[in-house]
């Protein structure tokens, strides 16, 4: 199933070029916390030769954080929406999302995209294949791309957006849930317009280098 959704959407670009790919919309979800500890890279400090290396202490995640629901597609993002904390994101709470946010922010930001026919792409979560998503889905006639179980290097939030954005939140500290979802903001506001194409184009790379490796996963 894996090897047979790359022929697919391979064969897909092959015919429909990047008209194929302009009209894919793409989201998850992900925690945005209050803290998070810089990378090694990041912390990185400049030492002679020999000076010992610092101590550095362990520390966990903040203890606040906010779930951030974001959809894109190449020309940058949709939709970034913050759920209210204490909110069980269920299929109908993501079906509200798609019916009162997403769509809405598709007719005002992407104007035509809904009439060329939306071909949108989530992971297998539970709450994205529940039968009140696809329904509403299938009622708006948004076409929706397979996605490969256990595939996060194939889901461009995960290998693309999301650690970009969390790059630049990372060694920042929030007091309040709103502190979290402004400095969200300007996180995303900050990607280089740019970024958002190279995802569609490596996620394509991606997708042609597992099936040329018979189904293996890149990372």
């Amino acid at each position: 199933m894996l090897l047979l959704f790359k022929r697919n959407f391979l064969r897909r670009f092959q015919t429909e070029q990047n008209d194929f790919l302009g009209r894919i919309i793409t989201g998850d979800e992900t925690w945005v916390y209050s803290w998070d500890p810089e990378t090694k890279r990041q912390s990185a400090e400049w030492r002679g030769f020999d000076e010992p290396r610092p101590e550095k202490v362990r520390r966990k995640q903040g203890a606040l954080k906010v779930m951030h629901m974001i959809f894109f597609d190449m020309n940058g993002v949709i939709l970034r929406w913050p759920v209210p904390i204490g909110t069980t994101i269920n299929a109908q709470y993501y079906k509200k999302v798609l019916q009162d946010k997403l769509r809405p922010a598709i007719r005002k930001k992407r104007l035509g995209l809904l009439e060329s026919g939306i071909l949108f792409h989530h992971d297998n979560a539970p709450v994205h294949t529940a039968r009140a998503v696809t329904d509403v889905l299938a009622g708006y006639k948004w076409e929706l791309l397979e996605h490969p179980r256990y595939s996060p290097d194939l889901a461009p939030c995960d290998f693309h957006l999301f650690p970009k954005m969390k790059e630049y939140l990372r060694g920042q500290r929030f007091e309040t849930e709103e502190d979290i979802i402004q400095a969200t903001k300007v996180a995303i506001k900050n990607l280089d317009k740019c970024s958002y194409v190279t995802a569609f184009k490596d996620w394509l790379q991606r997708i042609e280098k597992c099936a040329n490796n018979g189904g293996l996963y890149v990372e």
